[in-house]
């Protein structure tokens, strides 16, 4: 069904733009004198020196992952550690409560 549909598309193009049957490749000496021009010289990363990139890259991206993994550990582990002694001081102010009760009721008891 596809190659129906696009069969009138590919002939209209080829009709359109017809290539040749081949191509030569040949050239001229003025055109092969372009061609011949040095390239500018490259100082090529050698393996030392891309081995020695690629270890520090990953060094630091490895200690940045590390470093804000354990930032969130630490907030976690302080906002727990805070929670924890919100609740101790709440217990505290409980049985302080009750030992002042305890305290006045016995109190009571000595006047009578």
């Amino acid at each position: 069904m596809a190659s129906r549909f696009l069969s009138p598309t590919l002939r209209a193009r080829a009709s359109v733009n017809p290539t040749p049957a081949f191509r030569s490749f040949h050239t001229t000496r003025r055109t092969l004198a372009e061609i011949a021009t040095p390239l500018p010289v490259r100082k090529p990363v050698g393996a030392f020196r891309g081995g020695l990139f690629g270890f520090l890259l990953g060094s630091t991206l490895a200690g940045a992952g590390v470093y804000y993994y354990i930032l969130e550990e630490y907030r976690v582990s302080n906002e727990l550690l805070t929670e924890d002694i919100y609740s101790l001081q709440a217990s505290v102010q409980r049985v302080h409560s009750y030992v002042q009760t305890l305290e006045e009721q016995l109190a009571e008891l000595k006047k009578k």
